[in-house]
């Protein structure tokens, strides 16, 4: 029973810190980043299989993980309020030319890379970006500005 109480302490644990840690974009995560998020997996996983390595305790402690995980999904389903909780809400960063700099600040990005998103895009000034929104996946969403033909 011990082990299966590890493994859901460090799986609630590695999601928790993931969720302080903040929200970078994949493409747009440091090498530091990477490590930091390899390394809390390690070091979390260290103390679940602990003196005994057996393969039963292995075992119990993967599907205690798969289990919880599959709980927490089911709980997202049900209460959008927990499923905002645990993956967040999509962030305005830039909106109709005005940056959000406290959205920004808060969440360690930078405005260059926003514009480098944008340059992904084809968009090359403040002017051509209508909303720039950090999705709940991490990821940067760039709407353009709709031009009136004139």
């Amino acid at each position: 029973m011990a082990v299966v109480l590890r493994a859901v302490f460090g799986y609630c644990f590695l999601v928790f810190m993931v969720r302080i840690v903040g929200r970078r974009p994949g493409k747009q995560m440091s090498p530091f980043e990477f490590v930091l998020v390899f390394f809390m997996g390690g070091i979390t996983l260290t103390p679940l299989i602990g003196q005994d390595r057996s393969l039963t305790n292995a075992l119990i402690a993967i599907v205690s993980i798969a289990t919880v995980h599959s709980l927490i999904a089911w709980f997202k389903q049900i209460l959008p309020a927990f499923g905002r909780v645990v993956d967040g809400t999509p962030l305005v960063l830039l909106e109709k030319g005005k940056w959000h700099t406290r959205t920004l600040h808060s969440t360690h990005i930078p405005q260059e890379d926003v514009m480098a998103m944008a340059r992904q895009e084809g968009l090359k000034t403040l002017d051509d970006i209508e909303y720039a929104i950090l999705e709940r996946s991490g990821e940067i969403s760039i709407i353009a500005a709709q031009r009136n033909a004139s």
